[in-house]
């Protein structure tokens, strides 16, 4: 979980930083359509962050092979749909698959929680 824990800070460090930038640096540069591509990608990549946070924190209480799933997937997720955002809008370089991928997996982490709850319900 360390490395998930760190990834998560580090997630969140970058997701103030890529907005902070874009609302700043970029506003000039870019159209309304391009910065809200990277709004999208930062808010996602926020909120997964405190998600992986939590799921990282419950690990410790509840250990559970679904919540390495779930922090392995926001993980994914996060480095497939933002960073697929990101690199679309600033480097041009269209993803095809992966962005929809990502949210495949955010969708899967999501869903893994879901299970770790009904599962941790079942067992009182």
């Amino acid at each position: 979980m360390r490395g998930w824990l760190m990834f998560a800070a580090l997630a969140g460090l970058s997701a103030v930083g890529m907005g902070a930038f874009a609302a700043h640096g970029l506003k000039a540069r870019l159209s309304p359509e391009s910065l809200a591509v990277i709004q999208t990608g930062v808010q996602y990549q926020l909120w997964h962050a405190l998600a992986l946070l939590w799921v990282c924190q419950r690990q410790l209480t509840h250990p559970g092979r679904s919540l390495r799933v779930a922090a392995a997937c926001f993980v994914g997720g996060i480095l497939c749909f933002s960073g697929s955002l990101y690199l679309l809008i600033l480097a041009h370089w269209p993803m095809g698959i992966i962005t929809p991928l990502g949210g495949l997996l955010l969708m899967v982490g999501w869903g893994a929680l879901l299970y770790h709850g009904y599962c941790a319900r079942e067992a009182r």
